[in-house]
């Protein structure tokens, strides 16, 4: 249980901070991420949101993050519920961000499913709706 509430206090904070600093939080991001993290998103690198293609490593997942502050601009992203049983912990929530060359809002609920080994994400995966991000890009 103990160790259940340490991987839910440590991705409150993430997000939290994500919130707070509207996507300036990258490193924060990093600092909690393994080398070798499984990161996915619903999109899958579909046009023209190729920055949501799966990642493999933290180099990787790095990049994802750049992409999508570099091309979306936050407006808020909020997180409802954590749900922690085991090694997983699951936010519930929504966010909304601004394409920046499109100037159009993608607002969607997010669900985030995330698993944890001694302290650092090991594997996130990220449910949206892909309509409301692919037609803002576009």
């Amino acid at each position: 249980m103990a160790t259940e509430q340490n991987n839910k206090a440590i991705l409150s904070e993430a997000y939290q901070l994500w919130h707070e600093t509207k996507g300036g939080s990258v490193q924060h991001w990093l600092d909690i991420s393994s080398e070798n993290i499984s990161f996915g998103s619903l999109a899958q690198g579909a046009a023209p949101v190729r920055f949501t293609a799966p990642r493999n490593n933290k180099n990787e997942m790095h990049g994802y993050l750049r992409d999508l502050t570099n091309e979306w601009e936050m407006i808020h992203y909020t997180v409802d519920h954590y749900i922690a049983e085991g090694d997983f912990v699951i936010a519930v929530g929504s966010t909304a961000w601004t394409n920046k060359a499109t100037g159009k809002i993608a607002d969607t609920r997010k669900v985030d499913v995330t698993r944890f080994r001694d302290g650092k994400m090991v594997e996130f995966f990220e449910y949206y709706d892909t309509a409301a991000l692919i037609d803002a890009a576009s």
